[in-house]
């Protein structure tokens, strides 16, 4: 099921259906997926480098519900182009946590979009009464990321191993912290 498109002031965030995420995964295509789309995806956001694809496509062909939580092309509104995507990791756990991931592309870095994506994300999944806390990851080496994260007043509540990653830092805040800062809808 196709997802609401979520905006922001410079950004639009689509939705990829559980089905076009499959095609754009096993066939590296992103033609099924832009069929009917207003955007481009020139820099072949997702194509080339699949990201969280290899992650997401197995959750969604055990139960194609929970892609309603996943991938979703991160397109500039000037220029109708892919600059990135973002998804959580999956449905909301047992204790209401979910965790977010998000790539943009290297020629729009260090101009605000990870931010303005991230919290137009959180804004929408802070909606839903199942979600409790919010969930940020990432390398201790990565200081733009945590710049990032601290922008928006996480906390950091300690230190993980990824298997394929190494070591993140955990970083998290209750919705209800998040909707007093920063407030709801999208």
């Amino acid at each position: 099921m196709q997802q609401p498109v979520i905006e922001t002031e410079r950004l639009e965030l689509h939705h990829i259906r559980g089905d076009h995420l499959i095609q754009l995964f096993e066939e590296r295509s992103d033609v099924l997926a832009l069929n009917g789309a207003d955007f481009t995806n020139p820099l072949r956001n997702l194509v080339d480098f699949q990201g969280p694809l290899a992650w997401r496509v197995p959750q969604v062909k055990a139960d194609p519900e929970c892609n309603k939580w996943f991938v979703r092309w991160i397109v500039l509104k000037e220029n109708r182009e892919v600059i990135g995507s973002t998804s959580f990791h999956g449905a909301p756990d047992w204790d209401g946590m979910m965790e977010i991931g998000l790539g943009i592309e290297s020629d729009y870095q260090n101009q605000g979009f990870a931010r303005e994506a991230l919290l137009g994300m959180w804004r929408w999944v802070v909606g839903f009464p199942e979600v409790r806390t919010l969930r940020y990851t990432v390398s201790p080496e990565n200081g733009p990321s945590i710049s990032v994260i601290k922008y928006f007043g996480f906390e950091l509540k300690g230190q993980q191993l990824d298997e394929i990653d190494g070591p993140e830092n955990i970083y998290e805040m209750s919705v209800a912290d998040f909707k007093a800062k920063w407030g709801t809808g999208y």
